[in-house]
């Protein structure tokens, strides 16, 4: 049992001396020549395909909800894909929800769908925008309706 406790006290030393070094530092980044100014919002830095828009008539302070999701024959959500969540601040807001192109099923309905919510109610709603292949795609804008 002691020698347990021997082995059991060495290990845990040598785990806890382990964590407690200093992290190990990036290496520095590449020097980059001067950017022009970009007209499109970055692309996500993972290079996932991204939905891009704007949603128009977002009050400001209001909390908008916009999710991928692959629905059924009836237009129930299924599975959700991505999901992005923005606040409004009363001009036009851009967006771009990234998404992994590996989940995206080829078979099956994918819809974009979104919900603008204020002081908790459901004030908004974003008719649904089919969505086809798992590729880059600019929606433009688009216009929101009220909730029922």
């Amino acid at each position: 049992m002691n020698r347990r406790h021997a082995l059991f006290s060495l290990a845990l030393c040598g785990l806890l001396t382990a964590c407690g070094s200093a992290p190990v530092a990036p290496p520095p980044a590449p020097a980059s020549p001067a950017a022009a100014p970009a007209a499109e919002p970055a692309a996500p830095a993972s290079h996932q395909p991204s939905l891009r828009g704007e949603l128009l008539g977002v009050a400001a302070g209001a909390e908008v909800e916009l999710a991928l999701l692959v629905v059924d024959a009836r237009g129930r959500p299924g599975q959700l894909l991505s999901s992005l969540q923005l606040r409004g601040d009363g001009s036009p807001l851009r967006f771009a929800l990234p998404f992994a192109p590996e989940a995206f099923p080829l078979d099956r309905r994918v819809e974009l769908r979104g919900r603008v919510s204020q002081s908790g109610r459901l004030v908004q709603r974003l008719p649904a925008q089919t969505i086809a292949a798992p590729q880059n795609r600019d929606l433009g804008p688009l216009r929101l309706v009220p909730a029922p």
